[in-house]
């Protein structure tokens, strides 16, 4: 079952309990994830679905990290999108799990004291095995700190 599928689901699911807040966000959760397919031409992968929840869940948090301290009607209203779009965000990676991958890169290059030099060959080969799991800049923060 797509995405797609899943959530309009669920969107008729909030209808029936008349719940407003959460019909709307998964309404334009939808609404992107049809957007993304209609410029592609064509069905989204697993990958890209959750680039467009992740998406989604990042433009939320930046709304709320700029709305002002006095709109407690916008900070509660992204509180409750960002708990909707969390039901349907990929598991995140772990600090363990991400500095476990980054020590199979340093390996599979075969550096043994690797340096700051050494960054830009690590990142290149890491980033594709994380990419949707774990946050650029955790991982980007982890690097730096097993390289000092």
């Amino acid at each position: 079952m797509s995405k797609i599928d899943e959530i309009r689901a669920e969107m008729v699911t909030a209808m029936k309990n008349k719940d407003k807040e959460r019909k709307e966000t998964l309404s334009m959760l939808l609404a992107a994830l049809k957007n993304k397919a209609i410029d592609k031409r064509a069905d989204l992968t697993p990958e890209e679905e959750f680039e467009v929840v992740k998406k989604e869940i990042k433009q939320t948090k930046e709304t709320m990290d700029l709305a002002p301290a006095d709109r407690t009607d916008i900070i509660e209203q992204c509180k409750a999108r960002l708990a909707v779009l969390s039901e349907f965000a990929p598991e995140e990676m772990n600090e363990d799990a991400i500095k476990a991958v980054i020590q199979e890169v340093i390996t599979g290059l075969g550096l043994e004291n690797p340096t700051g030099k050494d960054k830009g060959k690590i990142m290149k080969e890491l980033m594709p095995r994380v990419k949707g799991k774990a946050d650029g800049g955790l991982v980007n923060k982890l690097v730096g700190e097993m390289l000092a």
